[in-house]
């Protein structure tokens, strides 16, 4: 019982600041010489309450502040209670009280409003986005999404992950553009992924659908002509459950890291495809790239909003460079310490979202 009336005390504690203030307004004009007026400052305390109180405790000290404008005509001289002077100063009060009683209605509105704007925005992310299991199979795996929009929990960067039969496919990419449109692509795409990932055909195969998914889904009807005004970025793994190279196809995206013993590694592809979407105009060959992913290793898939993020002086964000000897082996403690990182790096504001993967294979490093 003493947390729940703990919260409520510095709020009522502050209340005594504009009410302390009316008391010695009042004593002070009271007892000041007939040619003192101090009444006009009693608008300071119901003036101050709204940035702590809301509009009940407003009406209270505005209340509080007409009576004590009263009572000082009544106690210094009663016909100068009728005065024009005194009775502008008493309507000037009252105007001032309901217009910040108006206003915190409004804000307290305005705050409910938000509330459940953010409430949409993290059940759409946990439907478009959910979090990674933990557990793929054999391997550890964490996500980390951060929008550069303060109120919104999601954006045009997605990334997803299938088990098959023997291994697991991840797929991380970005859309082109920003708001729902990109929202609405991402979910159109990470649908199309869980549909068809989970089958035994080969990457090639599946970057195929996928692509096809993207011209066709993302095009208005009777909009045929405007193949490649929309397409995403992405890189597909498929990670095997026993020892052996993960396979990637790269459409246009960053390429993967591997950190090893602290060392990281950047995986770039020789043969990248076009980003999905644009299948219709380059009729692209998808090319399987391989590289080693051993026990004891972490993989980084990422978004460009990761290694576009600029400090203050313009620098983009070093990646390899800031991992450098990092030995992190739990994703999300790695992702909890990138987090901080590239928030340091950018000031704590990042200019466009920014996702990113971690995938390790428990076991002791070989030699």
């Amino acid at each position: 019982m003493s947390r729940r009336r703990a919260g409520p005390r510095p709020r009522w504690a502050l209340v005594t600041i504009p009410i302390a203030w009316i008391v010695a307004v009042f004593v002070i004009d009271v007892f000041a010489p007939p040619d003192i007026h101090l009444g006009p400052l009693l608008v300071a305390a119901p003036a101050i309450t709204p940035s702590f109180g809301g509009p009940r405790t407003v009406g209270l000290v505005a209340a509080l502040a007409v009576l004590a404008q009263t009572l000082i005509g009544i106690i210094r001289d009663p016909d100068e209670l009728f005065s024009a002077n005194h009775e502008a100063q008493i309507i000037a009060l009252i105007l001032v009280g309901a217009s910040l009683v108006i206003f915190c209605v409004v804000r307290e509105r305005r705050a409910k409003e938000l509330t459940q704007v953010r409430y949409v925005s993290e059940a759409a992310q946990r439907v478009v986005l959910p979090p990674l299991p933990g557990k793929l199979g054999p391997l550890r795996a964490a996500a980390l999404y951060l929008a550069a929009e303060a109120e919104a929990r999601i954006g045009g960067d997605l990334y997803a992950a299938v088990r098959t039969g023997s291994g697991t496919r991840l797929i991380i990419g970005d859309v082109r553009g920003k708001g729902m449109t990109a929202v609405n692509d991402a979910a159109l795409l990470l649908g199309a992924f869980r549909v068809a990932a989970h089958r035994r055909a080969g990457l090639p195969e599946l970057v195929t659908y996928l692509d096809r998914s993207v011209c066709w889904d993302l095009v208005e009807p009777g909009e045929a002509g405007r193949f490649g005004e929309t397409f995403i970025t992405a890189t597909v793994v498929d990670i095997p459950d026993r020892s052996g190279p993960v396979r990637m196809v790269s459409c246009g995206h960053p390429p993967p890291v591997v950190l090893r013993d602290g060392r990281p590694t950047t995986m770039e592809a020789r043969r990248p495809a076009p980003p999905l979407g644009l299948g219709e105009l380059a009729h692209p060959r998808y090319h399987v790239e391989s590289f080693p992913f051993e026990p004891g290793d972490v993989l980084l898939l990422y978004t460009d909003g990761v290694t576009e993020a600029r400090d203050a002086t313009g620098a983009f964000y070093p990646l390899t460079d800031r991992i450098t000897g990092w030995r992190e082996s739990d994703p999300d403690a790695f992702l909890d310490r990138f987090r901080r990182d590239l928030l340091h790096h950018v000031g704590g504001h990042l200019n466009d979202d920014a996702a990113m993967i971690a995938v390790t294979r428990p076991g002791q490093p070989r030699t």
